[in-house]
């Protein structure tokens, strides 16, 4: 349309409403009188009500989750103080000086440093239990808990649990919106989760995934079994609710992976029967009491399984029993395999720890053993939980060849200052050792089992272990099995 057309096509709008504007007011064209004009009737004007766009088939149902439950989540802000090392010299209390820093530069060794923290926590009780992360609410003097409506409320901490990373909140309440439990065993990896928490503050984000992996150990040595997530989740988000597709809490975000310190796709909760399991004896004892079996553990791999004589790679490898330890009373050796407790399958190492630390002291179990290529039952009494040792396995080779390792007896001093009383150390490592991750200073302890003194023993093993082996190595403070492919 060319713009003088434009501007007619304007006016002539114009013209038109000024006629109307004439009908309106009862001048009648035709000379007539004019016609009397009713009084303008108020019409309200309608209410519009957003129209609610149901989810699309096949797509997870986020929305009435995060509706149902948001209002139990709450904010979580701390303030307390820490002691933390003052920069400048390090100065002896003990100096004749030290008053005179202290006083006019206060420059002492150590200082309370005020400390502000954020996190997140959901509410399992209508009067106000509520479940977040021990390291949100550490060393705190003051919890403040904010909940989805904006009301505030000061906290008390009932306990915290270092061990699981979980604390128990309380705070005075009636009738508060409280979230419901469920059970991260009945998860699947793929299933589909969701988490709402306070990222960097920010209150009551949603972020939704999948569960990317079950009963994953970290290398931090703790006992639980986490459940491995691609939600998004961030500083902030520490001691919020992961939930599944039912609208039921199934763990606590805990922690991430990341180089950045920020999401990179790596997420980790607390399965809930973990976190409940701590709220329980808080609440009725004040403190958390563990069974203990007194082993140091590691993953079974393909190559170990088939040293051992293992029908598949499943199983808790015991790489060291602790001298006077339960395990050690009930006679449970290095190299024995554990894939049962009482009657449940101990799949990966990772579920051991946690399985037993849910056990209490003095507590007696029966543990299913692969020994010797059979399987056995083992009575055990536990003792008192500390933290299970978690070995780190090196990584197999598939390359063939001789072991390529040169050994020597160690010397009477050593074995002393060890306290091994048999064993070969390892002065060079080439060939099938080295590439299995064996190194100089390792001290090889065994063969599938079976303990080695000297050079000549070391040999006889390997020749009738035929293409692997796996050999008992200790390593610093540690004792791991090396699984090693001898062609």
């Amino acid at each position: 349309m060319s713009l003088n057309r434009l501007k007619l096509t304007v006016a002539a709008v114009a013209v038109s409403a000024a006629i109307g504007g004439a009908y309106a007011l009862g001048q009648n064209p035709s000379g007539n009188a004019p016609a009397a004009v009713p009084p303008p009737v108020a019409v309200a004007a309608p209410v519009v009500t957003p129209a609610i766009v149901p989810t699309p088939a096949g797509y997870p149902d986020m929305r009435s989750i995060v509706a149902a439950n948001a209002p139990a989540v709450v904010n979580i802000s701390v303030t307390g103080n820490r002691k933390t090392a003052m920069s400048g010299p390090q100065i002896d209390p003990d100096d004749p000086f030290f008053q005179f820093f202290r006083q006019f530069r206060g420059m002492i060794p150590q200082d309370n440093t005020p400390t502000r923290g954020l996190g997140s926590g959901f509410i399992i009780t209508a009067d106000g239990t509520i479940l977040t992360n021990a390291h949100v609410v550490a060393d705190a003097e003051e919890v403040i808990v904010k909940l989805n409506d904006k009301r505030e409320f000061t906290a008390k901490i009932l306990g915290l649990d270092p061990a699981s990373d979980v604390a128990v909140l309380k705070i005075d309440g009636k009738n508060l919106p409280t979230v419901r439990i469920g059970n991260s065993k009945a998860t699947q990896v793929g299933d589909w989760v969701l988490a709402i928490g306070s990222p960097f503050g920010f209150e009551s984000s949603a972020s939704a995934g999948i569960v990317s992996a079950k009963s994953r150990s970290l290398p931090d040595g703790s006992y639980v079994p986490f459940l491995q997530t691609d939600v998004a989740v961030n500083p902030g988000n520490s001691g919020g609710p992961l939930f599944n597709l039912q609208g039921e809490v199934i763990g606590i975000n805990s922690q991430i992976y990341s180089r950045s310190g920020g999401y990179q796709g790596l997420s980790f909760a607390i399965p809930v029967e973990v976190a409940m399991g701590v709220e329980r004896q808080i609440v009725a004892h004040g403190k958390v009491e563990r069974g203990r079996l007194g082993v140091a553990i590691q993953e079974i791999n393909q190559s170990l399984a088939d040293s051992f004589g293992l029908p598949r790679p499943a199983g808790a490898l015991v790489s060291s029993v602790d001298k006077d330890g339960p395990a050690a009373r009930a006679g449970l050796e290095a190299g024995d395999v554990i894939v049962g407790i009482d009657g449940q399958t101990v799949e990966a190492s990772g579920e051991l720890p946690a399985i037993v630390a849910a056990k209490r002291p003095n507590e007696s179990i029966r543990l299913q053993v692969w020994r010797n290529k059979a399987m056995r039952e083992i009575p055990v009494k536990l003792g008192a939980f500390q933290e299970e040792k978690l070995a780190a396995a090196e990584p197999p080779d598939a390359d063939r060849g001789r072991l390529g390792v040169a050994v020597r007896p160690l010397t009477p001093e050593e074995k002393r200052g060890s306290g091994i009383d048999a064993g070969l150390l390892v002065e060079r490592a080439g060939g099938p050792a080295a590439r299995a991750g064996i190194r100089p200073g390792d001290v090889i302890l065994a063969v599938n089992g079976e303990a080695v003194g000297s050079a000549e023993k070391l040999r006889a093993l390997l020749a009738k272990s035929g293409k692997k082996a796996a050999l008992l190595v200790e390593r610093g403070d540690t004792r791991l099995f090396v699984p090693v492919d001898l062609g």
